[in-house]
């Protein structure tokens, strides 16, 4: 197979333009924050004032702002000219005004934080929901956490909850089926060149070999699982860590996350039936297309590289089975923007720090960006 063949089909982006397409996701959102800080600011120091104001949208903050700029420029000719009329009150010097008694300049506890908002901050950034809880336990990823807790499973300080969302701390004394469950404070990410004949599980009643099996040189695997599953005689790319709420955002359909696989086919892939993959073709469990679909090597079309953002259950197997093609070879070349380069079959490396940033800076954007439902 010709690999500069292949890697002309996967076309990924360059690092510098991924990079600056976080920087200014990441700039927006700090924009944001600082908004949202102010208007708390804003409605915490009216609060002490005794006030009762709404919060105002920033959005339309931001116009208003912008509008005023324009008016401000527009009329700076005329306030240079003095060609504005003063009107006789705003001659006077109003110093009444500021010794009023309800006024915040003479306010002990302006720009002083209560204790009692104090209390109740920290109180908040302890808190957080039971599934998420668990998750960051390294159970299981936050969307299993969830079923567990709905079907009983979970208790919270001697109770049955039944509410994922039901909020807990560190102090609580969280339990699954009779196990303590405490919050994982070292995470690992490890990247897996997944060989055959290796169930992508952490333990398998039929005896047979695990991806964890193949992590030598860890001490503590206990927390880590895989995200995402590769069929046993699937190879390649694979994701194993114990954060648990990266791991349901990477496998969650609403935020499409690319894989791309190279398929090995027992005859060659026509074109029609390319096509009709690019368009799209009707399965038993509903309708699948994939999002590019390519020949791998120029002179052999028996070996076709497939990208595709589904997750459902053998669904690049079923594609071609269901055209009536029989896969040989199936490999995954990229998951999430994560290739095997450099990493050996049955080998893995850790995720360098880069690339985790990476990781969730690409989760959080695409999250946004994914309004309507996906397969």
């Amino acid at each position: 197979m010709s690999k500069q063949a292949f890697e002309k089909f996967i076309n990924p982006k360059s690092p510098a333009k991924i990079k600056e397409e976080f920087r200014q996701e990441k700039r927006k959102i700090k924009a944001e924050m600082r908004a949202e800080g102010e208007e708390r600011r804003r409605i915490k120091a009216a609060k002490l004032r005794g006030e009762n104001i709404e919060p105002t949208n920033t959005s339309q903050n931001k116009n208003n702002y912008q509008n005023d700029n324009k008016r401000s420029n527009k009329f700076s000719d005329k306030r240079k000219n003095n060609t504005f009329a003063k009107s006789p009150s705003s001659e006077k010097t109003d110093s009444s005004r500021f010794e009023k008694k309800g006024d915040f300049r003479k306010t002990k506890n302006y720009g002083v934080k209560n204790e009692r908002f104090v209390k109740e901050d920290e109180g908040k950034k302890e808190e957080m929901p039971l599934n998420k809880f668990i998750a960051h336990s390294g159970v299981s990823s936050r969307r299993e956490a969830a079923e567990l807790v709905k079907f009983g499973h979970v208790k919270v300080n001697g109770d049955v909850v039944y509410e994922p969302a039901f909020k807990v701390s560190e102090k609580d004394k969280i339990e699954l089926k009779g196990k303590p469950v405490h919050l994982q404070k070292k995470l690992v990410y490890i990247l897996l060149n997944k060989p055959k004949d290796h169930i992508t599980t952490t333990k398998d009643e039929k005896g047979r070999k695990t991806v964890l099996d193949l992590l030598k040189g860890i001490n503590d695997i206990n927390g880590i699982y895989p995200v995402g599953r590769l069929d046993r005689n699937t190879t390649g790319v694979l994701l194993l860590t114990n954060d648990g709420e990266l791991a349901q955002k990477l496998t969650h359909p609403s935020f499409q996350i690319k894989k791309i696989y190279e398929v090995g086919l027992n005859k060659p892939l026509t074109k029609e039936h390319a096509e009709a993959i690019a368009n799209g073709i009707e399965l038993e469990d509903g309708f699948i297309k994939a999002d590019a679909v390519g020949y791998a090597d120029t002179k052999d079309k028996s070996i076709v590289g497939v990208e595709i953002h589904s997750g459902r259950n053998r669904i690049v197997r079923r594609i071609f089975e269901h055209l009536g093609y029989e896969v040989k070879k199936l490999d995954r070349v990229m998951f999430a923007n994560l290739t095997k380069k450099n990493v050996e079959r049955g080998k893995w490396r850790y995720l360098a720090e880069k690339e985790v940033r990476l990781l969730k800076y690409m989760n959080a954007s695409l999250g946004k960006k994914s309004k309507t439902k996906v397969e």
